[in-house]
């Protein structure tokens, strides 16, 4: 069984002049709620993601995901519940780690979310300057909350870190 284990962190400093590399992403989510199922293209490559409940707070879950052809991702994309998400992933090298540093376009402009994935969930990590806030476990950041629920909606309140 595959097992994704991440935490998530709001971005609050200079980030993208330290990137090795980045890609347009667009996704869209057949089902959501526990348990998702997600299509993601990035220019000619697409995947298939399932990805399972979490059991620990947002820092691990079940996760299959599987390349698929960019026709076929295209023809599933329609079928997508809500708006479909639009980013920029930036991936950035640090003290062995390689964080993913996701900037948001349209209705999400304005929010800037890094991963870092992990080998364990007690995994020691060294942390860069410009990693806010840890937002893991709270639905309202993850991508396929943004779908229904657009950053640019937000409540001054809500753009804060509480829990839900």
């Amino acid at each position: 069984m595959a097992q994704e284990i991440e935490r998530k962190f709001l971005v609050v400093g200079e980030y993208k002049n330290l990137a090795h590399s980045s890609m347009h992403l667009v996704q869209g989510y057949i089902a959501s709620g526990s348990r998702t199922v997600r299509v993601r293209m990035s220019d000619d490559r697409a995947w298939l993601t399932i990805k399972g409940p979490s059991m620990d707070g947002g820092l691990s879950r079940f996760e299959w995901e599987h390349e698929i052809p960019a026709k076929e991702a295209l023809t599933l994309l329609p079928l997508c519940e809500g708006a479909l998400i639009d980013k920029r992933r930036y991936l950035i090298d640090f003290e062995g780690h390689t964080f993913e540093v996701d900037e948001f376009y349209g209705d999400n402009e304005g929010l800037v979310i890094a991963e870092v994935e992990l080998q364990s969930v007690d995994e020691p990590v060294v942390y860069p300057d410009w990693i806010g806030k840890d937002v893991t476990g709270i639905r309202r950041y993850y991508n396929s909350h943004l779908r229904s629920n657009p950053y640019s909606v937000w409540s001054d309140e809500e753009k804060g870190v509480s829990n839900e």
